[in-house]
């Protein structure tokens, strides 16, 4: 009978987040050994006249292993139920009352329930029955040297030992099943945050591709047709605006041959401009209409067109939360433009704001209340917080800084800072 033991065996409920159940199996352990050690002694001895040092032996044997049970179950069970059977065979050469258990007294019983209640919480199946079939074998056949008869009360030890086996297999593997449905969920969990932020970066890309296509084409264009604009043109510059040309192309056309990578049928609709600054406003008069409230400071500055986008789909999926989440609430919508030069010029906001950029960034700010009480609460009482994993994903790539979280009065606020590197802010 073998078993795949651990290097370093952990003590029975080791891993138990509760102090008093980790102590639980020493404290149940000692208990057992204090009381059946002198208990086993007396009863041999006086009741079924054995020999006092055979029955201190038999004693020690039968109760002691107990404590190493809580480490090592399996080995404990070796020595306990050779002296259990040493001990049938002990009994044999005395002569006691018929009314007396045998071949095993009632404090072995005990102790062996016990000990079979351990090994079901720590061995495999295959190894319980084994121990239950040599148990009920060893019961069976020492059955037929019985001196008084052998009746039913006589299998308790096989009986009693047997559903100790099964109650703690089964604990165990209640146990080992809770603990791998709680590991796959993490796993799950992981998983899906994942997948949601590979899904947000393929759709940046997508986006980002429309943005730089636009640009790349208008490159090739220009190139192209200088030398048609500009008369007198040497033949070197022609050269060199026929070049960027061809470069300007094989670049737009190594972007679509990737971009064919992330498409799929359902990005078709993505093919349209995309959406910046002056597109927040429709969507906030939508937002209101579906929703509630909502109060919208507009920014009228060029900015890139990377971070347009990123405005917009921050603000849209702002505004989507509140209306999750938050429906009727009263919501705030703000796009403004920091300018250091100014912070430059004034040595006195300076020094009051130490930390002002170093470049232009637009703030947007999206902060929302409680919804009323007469809104019929939220239309999903829980959310995954992946509309933040596209978020914080969208400010990261630009380089910008994304606040977003709670407030005190049952509200949210995501507030993000975005850099305008190279935006012409007159």
């Amino acid at each position: 009978m073998t078993s795949v033991e651990e290097e370093r065996p952990r003590a029975l409920l080791a891993g138990a987040s509760r102090r008093w159940v980790r102590a639980l199996p020493w404290a149940v352990a000692f208990v057992l050994c204090v009381a059946l050690l002198p208990t086993t002694i007396r009863v041999l001895t006086a009741d079924y006249g054995l020999n006092g040092g055979v029955a201190a032996v038999l004693a020690v044997a039968q109760a002691a292993p107990l404590l190493l049970a809580v480490v090592r179950p399996l080995r404990a069970w070796y020595v306990v139920f050779a002296a259990d059977v040493a001990g049938a065979l002990a009994l044999l050469a005395v002569d006691f009352e018929d009314r007396l258990l045998w071949p095993f007294p009632p404090m072995q019983i005990v102790g062996y329930v016990g000990l079979c209640l351990a090994l079901g919480l720590r061995e495999r199946r295959r190894t319980l029955i084994r121990v239950w079939l040599v148990t009920a074998g060893a019961n069976v056949a020492l059955g037929f040297a019985a001196p008084h008869g052998f009746g039913a009360r006589d299998l308790l030890f096989t009986i009693l030992g047997g559903i100790a086996l099964l109650l703690g297999g089964a604990l165990r593997e209640r146990s080992d099943a809770q603990r791998r449905l709680a590991e796959q969920e993490t796993i799950s969990e992981a998983e899906r945050g994942r997948r949601t932020l590979l899904e947000e970066r393929a759709r940046i890309a997508r986006e980002l591709h429309d943005v730089v296509a636009h640009h790349m084409s208008v490159i090739t264009v220009q190139a192209d047709t200088a030398e048609y604009r500009h008369d007198g043109l040497p033949p070197q510059l022609r050269e060199e605006f026929t070049s960027i040309a061809a470069t300007a192309r094989q670049s737009l056309g190594e972007m679509r041959r990737l971009l064919g990578v992330l498409r799929n049928e359902d990005a078709r609709g993505e093919l349209v401009p995309q959406p910046g600054l002056a597109q927040i406003g429709p969507l906030v008069e939508a937002t209101e209409r579906a929703s509630g409230r909502v109060d919208f400071t507009p920014c009228d500055a060029e900015v890139p067109e990377a971070v347009g986008l990123s405005a917009y789909r921050i603000v849209q999926e702002a505004l989507a939360n509140v209306v999750r989440h938050a429906p009727g609430a009263h919501t705030r919508v703000s796009l403004s433009v920091s300018d250091p030069t100014a912070s430059a010029s004034d040595p006195t906001a300076s020094a009051s704001n130490p930390t002002a950029p170093a470049v232009p960034q637009l703030t947007v700010l999206v902060v929302n209340g409680p919804p009323p009480e007469a809104s019929g609460g939220p239309l999903e009482a829980s959310g995954t917080g992946h509309g933040l994993v596209g978020m914080r994903e969208r400010v990261r790539i630009i380089g910008g800084t994304l606040d977003a979280g709670p407030l005190p009065d049952g509200g949210f606020r995501v507030a993000a800072l975005l850099p305008l590197t190279g935006t012409d802010l007159t």
